[in-house]
């Protein structure tokens, strides 16, 4: 029997939605006779590690940015996060040669990590940042991204071509881009038909710290007042499953794929931070939502922006979200799945030489 290829599987680790969408790549890489190979670091890497315990997986260079508050025309902090970012694109390229020698790899699928690629050897980049939303540095960003399209075979990004679609202005561009492929939304989770309602509020805590920790604190001492059944998943990818009980709150402190999706199928509210990932969950699902974007990040609030003027889900600032903004939520649509996603045969087709 011919020996299976080898794909490095490699997420950002910036929040967990990076790590979460490559959930149904992976398995999909499984079920079309491929070997996935994981390659992240930090939370993200141990969430992988826990949904995809046979398989290998090794650590990356961690190349974190940061969101900040205000955004000046010049700003030291964030020319230095650049630096700081190239300097990690040179340790992961090092670290993706070392990978390839040491599992005779056959094709890379990067989710937003711009060094991991490698001349000769089919990658894909999946980004739905076509166009980066960072205020002033917005057009600098977006024209380093533009560079490093070019080192990659494809870049598919998780929305589809047309309108409606999720990502707006961020994942589509008038300018002709050879290589880019919309290949419709990914999401790990799948829609039931829940038997009965188990929560009326489902919280999703995640994104960068400090503000997951803030947005914590700050739910928490709201849900106080809140006269429904809630359910808090903290976000936390630890060693093992933790839940409290706290007469009509229920926390965890993470759950696995199909728990959550358990979870949020019977749960009539969602409340989360509108990073794509999670948009992209809910839109399968189908939901009612309520969003509370990152402080400072220009793409959070441009997609709580653009969903909220669809009338699809409102949203509030971090620092001013009451619990009974939450009653606004039954006024919008919700979420609906525009799905297109192409057939993973033919997407896998590059790693064959076709």
């Amino acid at each position: 029997m011919e020996p299976r290829k080898k794909i490095l599987v490699a997420p950002l680790n910036f929040g967990l939605g990076h790590a979460t969408r490559c959930i149904p790549i992976i398995e999909a890489l499984e079920n079309h006779g491929y070997e996935p190979i994981i390659a992240s670091n930090g939370a993200s890497l141990h969430l992988l590690q826990k949904e995809f315990p046979h398989l290998a997986s090794a650590e990356l260079p961690h190349y974190q940015p940061e969101h900040t508050k205000k955004d000046a025309l010049i700003n030291p902090k964030s020319l230095w996060q650049v630096i700081r970012m190239f300097g990690a694109i040179r340790r992961e390229r090092r670290a993706v040669r070392q990978l390839m020698a040491q599992y005779n790899i056959s094709g890379i699928i990067s989710d937003t990590r711009l060094g991991a690629y490698h001349p000769g050897l089919p990658a894909v980049l999946i980004t739905h940042q076509v166009n980066v939303l960072c205020g002033n540095t917005s057009g600098l960003a977006s024209r380093i991204n533009r560079i490093y399209f070019k080192k990659f075979t494809q870049c598919w990004v998780p929305d589809v071509k047309d309108s409606p679609n999720l990502s707006g202005k961020m994942g589509h561009t008038e300018e002709s881009i050879p290589n880019l492929k919309y290949i419709g939304t990914l999401s790990r989770l799948h829609k039931i038909n829940a038997e009965s309602r188990l929560y009326d509020l489902a919280v999703l805590l995640s994104g960068p710290e400090p503000y997951r920790t803030q947005l914590e604190q700050r739910i928490m001492e709201e849900l106080q007042g809140y006269e429904g059944t809630a359910v808090v998943i903290r976000g936390l990818i630890q060693d093992g499953q933790q839940v409290s009980y706290n007469g009509n709150i229920t926390t965890y402190n993470y759950m696995d794929s199909a728990g959550l999706e358990e979870t949020l199928n019977r749960s009539e509210l969602v409340l989360c931070r509108p990073g794509y990932s999670n948009i992209m969950d809910l839109a399968k699902l189908c939901k009612k939502a309520f969003f509370i974007p990152v402080p400072g990040s220009a793409e959070q609030e441009y997609l709580a922006r653009k969903l909220k003027k669809a009338t699809l889900a409102p949203y509030a600032k971090q620092d001013s979200f009451r619990i009974r903004d939450l009653e606004k939520a039954p006024l919008y649509k919700g979420l609906r799945d525009i799905n297109g996603l192409g057939k993973w045969k033919d997407l896998f087709s590059l790693f064959e030489g076709k």
